[in-house]
């Protein structure tokens, strides 16, 4: 998994691709040192922190959570990437935790 519980919330591992052709939340991707992450495109380009406000934009939509809920953590000029997401880590958990679920079988039956 992606997702693991942090004193204030979740955070998630993301693999971001800027200077996409479309804003999307790909599938999972091993990470080198082991784990999971979770791949990610946004148009934005690298520049003046633009390729982070729009991955906290797609994500806070896709999660139905604040754009001011996520924060990068790690990795804010760096391809991978650490975001928090703060609230009750067992709630988001849960709700990230059915959201992929539902991801892997919306594309087991297309």
């Amino acid at each position: 998994m992606p997702f693991r519980a942090s004193p204030d919330g979740v955070r998630v591992r993301l693999k971001v691709t800027p200077k996409a052709k479309r804003a999307q939340i790909g599938g999972l991707l091993d990470e080198p040192e082991g784990g999971k992450a979770l791949k990610v495109a946004v148009t934005a380009a690298p520049e003046d922190g633009k390729a982070n406000a729009a991955v906290i934009a797609l994500l806070a939509r896709e999660w139905g959570v604040v754009k001011s809920a996520i924060s990068v953590v790690s990795g804010a000029t760096d391809r991978r990437k650490l975001v928090e997401i703060r609230g009750p880590s067992q709630d988001l958990l849960a709700r990230l935790r059915n959201w992929l679920a539902a991801r892997a079988d919306s594309h087991r039956t297309d």
